[in-house]
């Protein structure tokens, strides 16, 4: 059974940095897509960064310019690097991988970004 396992949530300061970490493990699974989702308090959950074969991505406007999406393969794992963080940014982070015929997703980390 494929399980990922998140890592990295924190507090932090605004303008601060933070980097996740979402590892998938417990079985053999292709992975054609690698993704972070957020959810706020009150808020739907929202699409924050995206990576799919041929390392083609795509960010959320709220992010764009602050943060990264990255991903090995090799490893099935997928990482978000956020800089400049905002106390908007506050949320509860959740990865997600898959193909076309499987979606994993991840228990969610939360990131709270806070003076």
């Amino acid at each position: 059974q494929v399980q990922l396992v998140e890592s990295g949530e924190g507090l932090v300061q605004p303008g601060g940095s933070l980097r996740l970490s979402c590892a998938a493990s417990g079985g053999s699974v292709t992975i054609n897509y690698m993704q972070w989702h957020r959810q706020a308090p009150g808020k739907e959950r929202e699409l924050v960064a995206s990576i799919s074969s041929g390392d083609y991505t795509h960010y959320g406007d709220s992010v764009k310019g602050r943060f990264t999406i990255s991903g090995d393969s090799a490893k099935n794992t997928v990482y978000l690097q956020m800089n400049n963080l905002k106390p908007e940014d506050t949320a509860v982070y959740y990865c997600n991988m898959g193909n076309l015929w499987r979606s994993y997703w991840g228990q969610g980390t939360q990131v709270t970004v806070s003076s």
